[in-house]
């Protein structure tokens, strides 16, 4: 009788599991509707660029509204370094950190030395 028993709190664990693993996927799925319902490009403060500096310090280029400023990052602190007159257009195409994107081509061994 307890090989019965056992067997049933199993089928029981593996069940409440099964609808753990259901629901997680149920919650994820939500997320993204949710998430596509309010598209990005409708926010006011979009990140144009970012370089770089040291290991804890940046440049980053944010456009809110109409204007662009230029702020600059650094443990814990955020100074605004710079508001730009003429607003700085980049390509659509280029991505906003290349060398981010040159080092993810590299690691995925897509490197553009292999194109012809």
């Amino acid at each position: 009788m307890s090989s019965a028993g056992m067997g049933a709190q199993l089928s029981k664990l593996m069940l409440g599991l099964l609808l753990v693993i259901g629901l997680i996927f149920l919650l994820a799925w939500l997320l993204r509707r949710v998430q596509q319902l309010n598209p990005r490009g409708t926010q006011v403060i979009k990140l144009i660029s970012t370089q770089a500096l040291g290991p804890r310090e940046r440049l980053v280029l944010v456009q809110v509204g109409g204007e662009q400023i230029l702020i600059g990052l650094s443990g814990g602190r955020i100074t605004p370094l710079h508001v730009m007159q003429e607003p700085v257009h980049l390509p659509d195409a280029e991505p906003a950190n290349p060398e981010f994107a040159q080092r993810l081509m590299e690691l995925l061994g897509k490197d553009h030395k292999d194109k012809p």
